[in-house]
């Protein structure tokens, strides 16, 4: 354990309630020995999100240590369900993803923090004290990408899909529904390079950076139906 670390757990903020989300037997045992040993009070180990959001009534868990892929209903709707009932349940998520689609979802959702599965045992134990601290906490390089998500809405630009032609709405769906480049030109009988063309207006006119964004978008509206 770090000074750092071992410091915050002599400081007496100690005792913080967790509930770990993960369908992982194994990963989820080993996560709760590292709490425990921190000084957590573990008052739930649960393999679902709808075991999470069922239970949380009754544990009243500070910090609710939230996996991304989970059977049933997913991590970020778990996340919604959580926050909506209770506003001052902190999520932190714990994910093997770092896809920026999954953790702008998260975040969202009302997650509190994003922390890729690769961190070390100290990582998670100091973002679980700063979470329950009220800080929002992200693995390198997601922070960034969150607030600028955020400082965009904010900014009140709203995409208008009324502003697409039909060939690249046309494009779009079939980019939402996970299709490459190549094979959308195959269905479409075009070129590859005027389907990248298509792509790139898209994300102009609509104000998005790269396709992540743009197909995340495009499942928020529907597109991939």
């Amino acid at each position: 354990m770090s000074d750092e670390v071992a410091g915050l757990v002599a400081s007496g903020r100690a005792g913080i309630r967790v509930m770990v989300v993960d369908d992982h037997p194994i990963w989820r045992r080993a996560v709760e020995r590292d709490l425990v040993d921190a000084g957590f009070d573990v008052v739930a180990c649960v393999a679902d999100g709808e075991a999470a959001v069922r239970l949380a009534p009754a544990t009243r868990p500070d910090v609710v240590l939230m996996d991304l892929q989970l059977p049933g209903i997913t991590g970020v709707e778990a996340t919604a369900g959580l926050v909506g009932a209770d506003p001052a349940i902190r999520v932190l998520m714990l994910s093997s993803s770092g896809e920026d689609a999954d953790v702008l979802a998260a975040a969202k959702a009302g997650a509190r923090g994003y922390l890729v599965k690769s961190a070390v045992a100290d990582e998670l134990i100091e973002a679980v004290y700063r979470t329950a601290a009220g800080e929002a906490v992200f693995s390198p390089g997601l922070a960034a990408l969150v607030l600028g998500e955020f400082r965009r809405m904010a900014s009140g630009t709203i995409a208008d899909p009324a502003r697409l032609t039909d060939r690249e709405t046309e494009v779009l769906r079939l980019v939402a529904k996970g299709l490459t480049a190549k094979q959308v030109a195959d269905r479409l009988v075009l070129s590859h390079r005027t389907v990248q063309n298509h792509v790139q207006n898209t994300l102009r006119k609509l104000q998005l950076h790269n396709k992540v964004q743009l197909t995340r978008w495009a499942i928020e509206q529907g597109m991939a139906d």
